[in-house]
């Protein structure tokens, strides 16, 4: 039995369809000998429903996936780098990527016959956090065969802004000369003498420009942030949004089939209590006839009593007059 293949259709199933499939390729491979199959296939184990839902996502979006594992990779080689503007930019797209396959999967869910709720719509996008983040976790969920929740890993590791400013290349205008750089020329030139209060001022002057530099790199890399985090605000509220629409749609439905159940038991009922009225009725009508009909019973057998005696007296008579 091709152990691989099984595996790839079970964990294509619903969970509900799960264990009972698992159960039944053991049992065959048990029955065809092959002790190593029924032991690997035994082993499987079923997923939960979130695991699921993230599975068939990578099952059934295989282009979305693969953008998403490519951006898993991109995240983790601007992290191992400190590259703040890969960093930046991979940020905004994981809050919308995260956002658009969470919305994704719980319509997936919805077209297998399975609804999710918010609460394994939220392990969801952890478990895609997790594949950001782990690539043991990216390389099973790419293959839509996650067995169970993965640790808890939610994006990556903070990065210091100075970090982020530190590594973010700087504009061909602005590019300015390495420190080590700039001490070699000035060592290679000869130095003017200058006045003192000439020095102090260049000093302060080159001072300033750098904390200006400084506050205003920091400022631009806060407002990135800020945008980002806003826009990954945005995209969930969105989803949460999304999430309650589909869950008032469904008790709407739901409010819509127990009315009707109602209704149908109510013309049940009224059917049922006219029935129940007309057998009293049938049973009232039918205990007068007996009634009658014993009344009847008794004259009959009075009149026959009465034609017995009347019998009776005339043979008697008759046998007298021939005597």
């Amino acid at each position: 039995m091709d152990v691989e293949q099984v595996t790839d259709e079970l964990y294509g199933l619903r969970p509900s369809a799960f264990t009972a499939a698992r159960d039944a390729y053991a049992a065959e491979a048990r029955r065809a000998k092959d002790t190593a199959a029924a032991k690997a296939i035994a082993a499987l184990r079923r997923p939960p429903l979130a695991v699921w839902a993230a599975n068939i996502l990578a099952r059934q979006r295989p282009e979305e996936a693969e953008r998403f594992l490519a951006l898993a990779e991109a995240l983790r080689d601007a992290h191992r780098t400190l590259d703040g503007e890969r960093l930046r930019e991979a940020s905004r797209q994981q809050h919308r990527l995260v956002a658009a396959l969470v919305r994704a999967a719980a319509g997936l869910a919805e077209e297998a016959g399975q609804p999710v709720s918010d609460t394994v719509l939220g392990d969801v996008e952890r478990i895609l956090h997790a594949v950001l983040a782990r690539p043991d976790v990216a390389g099973l969920w790419a293959r839509g065969r996650l067995a169970a929740m993965p640790e808890t890993a939610v994006g990556f590791p903070d990065v210091p802004t100075e970090a982020l400013t530190a590594r973010t290349p700087a504009s061909p205008a602005k590019t300015e000369k390495p420190e080590r750089a700039e001490r070699a020329e000035r060592a290679d030139k000869p130095e003017k003498p200058e006045k003192p209060e000439k020095k102090e001022q260049t000093g302060k002057a080159t001072e300033a420009g750098d904390a200006k530099k400084k506050a205003r790199e920091a400022q631009e890399a806060g407002e990135a942030e800020a945008a980002a985090e806003a826009r990954a605000k945005e995209e969930e509220a969105r989803a949460a949004l999304a999430r309650r629409e589909r869950d008032r749609d469904a008790a709407r439905e739901a409010e819509r089939a127990a009315t009707a159940a109602a209704e149908e038991a109510d013309d049940r009922l009224r059917r049922a209590e006219r029935e129940r009225e007309e057998a009293r009725k049938a049973a009232a009508a039918a205990e007068k006839a007996a009634k009658r009909a014993g009344t009847d019973l008794r004259a009959a057998e009075r009149a026959v009593e009465r034609a017995r005696s009347a019998a009776e007296a005339a043979g008697a008579a008759a046998r007298r007059h021939r005597t």
